[in-house]
């Protein structure tokens, strides 16, 4: 069984910004390794804590047969951590999916490329029981400590019951979960669980709701247990949106940390406020008028009139802008500067030439 080091045990529950990794296409829709490459650079560059490789934004399609594209952008990614020489902790987090003997292969996979922890996915196992369900993140948490993730229903997940919730978080090597429902409701069931779990204090909670990040950040989740309050809070996130604008992404997790230590009624209100901001933006990006069908070209063509992409393909063909999506990307672009890091990019790219 790996074992996260203390140094990234501490990194992790501190709270740090993890941009789910796009994957960068030609035409063709063969991968582009230059600027595959590049973009696991601006992450670093930008601040970031960590990369999420494999992952709902790097396309599930990157394990099909005849594409077999999983394990090169691991290694592409590991490479440019590794040559980066940082000087401070970085979380390499791997995407897991599958049935348990898919999940087990990819979990030793990510092992081998350095991989610190592994993403595992609980989409694509609907007729599978909780408890099933349970036995395999145990298999996989006997390999690599454990990310756990809530993914939405509307792109391949299910629902899970508070009692899932509160077994998974008793499942030793389970280091953090992200909380992805877009859902209130099954956001608290997880939040829960994890309160009143033994482990509560061993779990670092995630937000990857990007529909609430910022309100999902300043909340402190707060339960009565045995005569006593006991508490939890979302401490970073692992999110797809944060691989957009991702140096204001990070300006923004220290805001609210600051805001939090300083305990500034003025600071929430402000914050608050830029929280609709920031999911106007994601709404954009994300594509929920249409259930999510663009939200990975949606993605695409933010990073792409950066100039960190060259265009907006996926493996899938059939994915693809929905109609009215690139005008409302440019409406929130224009309605909110100071959420972008265009001028971060800029000098990026000029030193970071392809």
């Amino acid at each position: 069984m790996r074992r996260l080091s203390e140094d990234l045990i501490q990194h992790l529950h501190a709270g740090t910004v993890i941009p789910a990794h796009p994957l960068a296409l030609t035409p063709e829709r063969k991968i582009d390794e230059v600027r595959q490459r590049q973009l696991s650079r601006y992450y670093m560059a930008s601040g970031a804590g960590g990369i999420a490789v494999g992952v709902h934004s790097t396309q599930f399609e990157i394990r099909d047969p005849g594409v077999d594209l999983f394990e090169t952008v691991l290694k592409w990614a590991a490479e440019e951590v590794e040559s980066a020489r940082l000087d401070r902790p970085f979380l390499k987090v791997a995407g897991i999916c599958g049935p348990t003997d898919q999940a087990k292969k990819e979990a030793n996979l990510a092992l081998d490329y350095g991989y610190n922890m592994g993403l595992l996915s609980m989409g694509g196992l609907q007729g599978w029981a909780e408890e099933a369900i349970l036995d395999r993140v145990r298999e996989v948490a006997a390999i690599i400590p454990v990310f756990g993730f809530y993914l939405q229903p509307s792109v391949g997940g299910r629902i899970f019951s508070y009692g899932f919730w509160r077994e998974f978080a008793e499942i030793d090597n389970v280091e953090a979960i992200k909380c992805a429902s877009f859902n209130r409701y099954q956001t608290l069931d997880v939040m829960r669980a994890v309160a009143e779990s033994s482990r509560r204090d061993s779990i670092a909670m995630y937000t990857g709701n990007d529909d609430n990040i910022v309100a999902d950040l300043l909340t402190t989740y707060r339960f009565e247990l045995e005569g006593k309050v006991v508490e939890k809070e979302f401490v970073g996130g692992l999110l797809g949106h944060w691989a957009v604008y991702t140096q204001k992404a990070v300006e923004l997790l220290a805001e609210v940390k600051a805001c939090k230590k300083s305990g500034s009624g003025a600071d929430w209100a402000r914050l608050l406020s830029k929280g609709i901001e920031v999911t106007d933006v994601n709404a954009a990006m994300f594509d929920p008028a249409h259930h999510f069908h663009g939200c990975i070209p949606g993605m695409h063509e933010m990073l792409r009139r950066q100039g960190l992409l060259k265009g907006i393909w996926c493996l899938n063909p059939d994915e693809v802008l929905s109609s009215g999506q690139a005008g409302e990307i440019s409406r929130v672009h224009a309605a909110y500067p100071h959420l972008n890091d265009d001028a971060f990019v800029r000098e990026f790219l000029k030193q970071n030439k392809v």
